[in-house]
């Protein structure tokens, strides 16, 4: 994944996501969007072949790199529980 910070305010961050999609920007955007200091959580695709994704988050005042840290943060939490609830499963 190459990942660029396009632009930091004090509420809101612009990153793109190179070679991703939509598959990890809207599992992002919604996890983004449990946030209650999250105002608005979105990105843009302008043509799939061409263009790179850009993810957009803008806070309530609050710092937009921890929103997306803690964001992620949520994500690997799910993921890390779907695979022991799997494994489990798997192996009985």
């Amino acid at each position: 994944m190459n990942l660029k910070i396009i632009e930091k305010t004090d509420d809101e961050i612009r990153i793109e996501l190179a070679g991703e999609s939509h598959t990890l920007l809207n599992v992002l955007k919604s996890s983004l969007l449990e946030d209650p200091n999250i105002e608005v959580a979105t990105y843009d695709i302008k043509h799939p072949t061409i263009s790179e994704p850009i993810l957009f988050v803008k806070t309530n005042g609050a710092d937009p790199v921890v929103a997306v840290k803690e964001a992620s943060e949520r994500i690997i939490a799910v993921y890390e529980e779907f695979k022991a609830v799997f494994n489990e499963k798997a192996n009985n």
